[in-house]
């Protein structure tokens, strides 16, 4: 009854790990941030550009979520396929990349948006990177001396931003100096260059448009004036 469900583009769709908190910690990955993770997640995105077959425009990931922007939609724009397909391919992709014995699974979800409001959110998911790594950073640090995982989420409702880094400032962490990927996300996209090739007909070289794809781990701030023309130039 759901099959005739359609989106149209251009859509955003965000995946979010399903239990990634329990499983990763029974697999052994530091806390609140482990590259080896963060480099599985940013290679399943960049697998969903290269290799899926579904051609999304971009990838952004923190954490456990990754959002992707189709530009043209796969299966007709069917919602059932395009959750189910993207979901299971980064799930298998994630597991592989990292080598793990048990599967990870994410769940997805199909945003319409207008094309002006993909700026916004980008900007809006890249805030929500660093309220996610602020709160990280000072829960399991609290974890880390002993106070209980309930308690410490409960403290850490409570307590302002600047409370939080003045906290972590204490420990000797500087919550602005840390891996700009922790802080920011990782933004993969689609940067074209010119290459040079030969004419097979005339036999001149000549200069060719080609796509690479980039995996940017410290992205500017896309609310700064240097992540919006930044923005502009990818979007």
């Amino acid at each position: 009854m759901f099959s005739g469900i359609r989106a149209s583009p251009p859509v955003i769709m965000r995946m979010d790990g399903r239990n990634f908190k329990d499983s990763l910690a029974r697999l052994g990955y530091q806390r609140p941030y482990d590259i080896a993770f963060a480099r599985g997640m940013a290679a399943a995105a960049r697998g969903l550009l290269a290799d899926s077959g579904l051609a999304p425009a971009w990838a952004f990931t923190f954490s456990d979520e990754i959002s992707v922007l189709f530009e043209e939609l796969p299966f007709d724009g069917r919602v059932e396929k395009l959750d189910s397909v993207v979901a299971s391919y980064l799930s298998s992709a994630l597991t592989l990349s990292l080598q793990q014995p048990v599967p990870l699974a994410f769940d997805a979800r199909v945003i319409p948006v207008h094309p002006e409001e993909i700026a916004d959110y980008l900007i809006n998911r890249q805030s929500e990177a660093w309220r996610n790594h602020m709160q990280s950073y000072g829960f399991y640090t609290l974890v880390s001396e002993g106070t209980g995982e309930r308690e410490a989420a409960a403290k850490m409702k409570g307590m302002k931003f600047e409370d939080i880094h003045e906290m972590m400032w204490q420990r000797g962490v500087n919550l602005n100096e840390t891996p700009g990927w922790q802080r920011k996300g990782i933004f993969i996209y689609r940067r074209p260059y010119e290459k040079e090739g030969l004419n097979p007909l005339t036999g001149k070289v000549v200069l060719v448009d080609r796509t690479e794809i980039v995996e940017d781990w410290d992205p500017p701030v896309f609310a700064s004036d240097e992540g919006k023309a930044f923005l502009r130039s990818i979007l």
